[in-house]
């Protein structure tokens, strides 16, 4: 049997994990590349004994370097393998031997067919960490924020952010499509978008915590968005750029003189919220990031 088989004869799983986007070339399935898809693929088959490789789908696509600290997607297996009968404690703890921690599965949950991991989704949070560097010559840039001189002006950097609320065509932050028509809008609805500075429990600045943290919930996102926002809104903070930059592009739709992609390490997806059977928001934004083994 395989995941082709008759609705009859498998059942949908909800499977949410995490992982560390820098061992991967993105979350989706590419031949001849190494990807969370592709790597989740071959261990389903190889653990359940599967003639194919099913097909998964996820929350949304994450790029090469982004991190998801709650991915989510759904995959239908056979009720019954050549290998085992399927159990949601028994099948995650199955599945994370194989991965040998660069994918970590949270947890294994059946659903019904109607679930679907993309379109069931109400909304998706991602996060952005920024390191803040005094003086600018010490490059602290790794694989989980991003190293920029300081210091930052958040009050400006919360103004430009308020202009994403609600729902606007983002074609100036984001990469169309290759399907799509340079005329047709990217529309989306931001629900959330804040900065905020975390707490320094190492006292690593005198004067206040260096590490700063984008929270930006949308119902869905666009190639880059996130990353292209947080550039332009670091360069407000700095104050190369006026905090009403946002707005004016918003409403311009062009890219002019906005500066490159915030780095992908910075990025990470923490949480999909779905409605619940009872009409209650859920949202697994809870474990820690995959790391590789050694």
């Amino acid at each position: 049997m395989s995941s082709s088989d008759p609705l009859g004869a498998t059942q949908r799983w909800r499977l949410d994990l995490a992982y560390d986007g820098e061992a991967f070339s993105g979350f989706a399935y590419q031949p001849r590349h190494d990807t969370v898809v592709g790597l989740l693929r071959a261990t389903l088959a190889k653990t359940l004994g599967l003639e194919h490789e099913p097909l998964i789908v996820g929350a949304g696509r994450t790029d090469s370097g982004v991190h998801a600290f709650c991915q989510v997607v759904h995959v239908d297996l056979p009720l019954v393998t050549k290998v085992r009968t399927l159990e949601s404690e028994r099948l995650a703890r199955s599945l994370n031997k194989q991965l040998r921690g660069r994918v970590q599965i949270l947890r294994a949950v059946p659903v019904s067919h109607d679930f679907h991991a993309r379109f069931s989704a109400t909304w998706r949070e991602y996060r952005y960490l920024v390191l803040e560097t005094t003086p600018p010559g010490l490059d602290f840039t790794n694989a989980w924020s991003w190293a920029v001189a300081g210091p930052l002006d958040l009050r400006a950097m919360n103004r430009a952010a308020r202009a994403t609320l609600g729902t606007h065509d983002f074609r100036a932050f984001c990469r169309r499509p290759s399907n799509s028509s340079a005329d047709e809008p990217l529309l989306r609805k931001v629900l959330v978008a804040r900065w905020e500075r975390l707490e320094d429990e190492w006292v690593m600045s005198p004067r206040h915590s260096p590490v700063v943290r984008l929270t930006i919930r949308s119902q869905s996102f666009c190639h880059n968005m996130v990353r292209a926002l947080t550039s332009t809104m670091v360069a407000v903070g700095q104050g190369t750029l006026d905090e009403s930059v946002v707005r004016q592009r918003l409403e311009s739709l062009s890219r002019y003189q906005l500066p490159p992609l915030a780095p992908a390490g910075g990025l990470a997806l923490v949480g999909v919220g779905y409605v619940d059977e009872g009409g209650v928001s859920s949202a697994t934004n809870v474990g820690r990031p995959a790391r590789r083994s050694p």
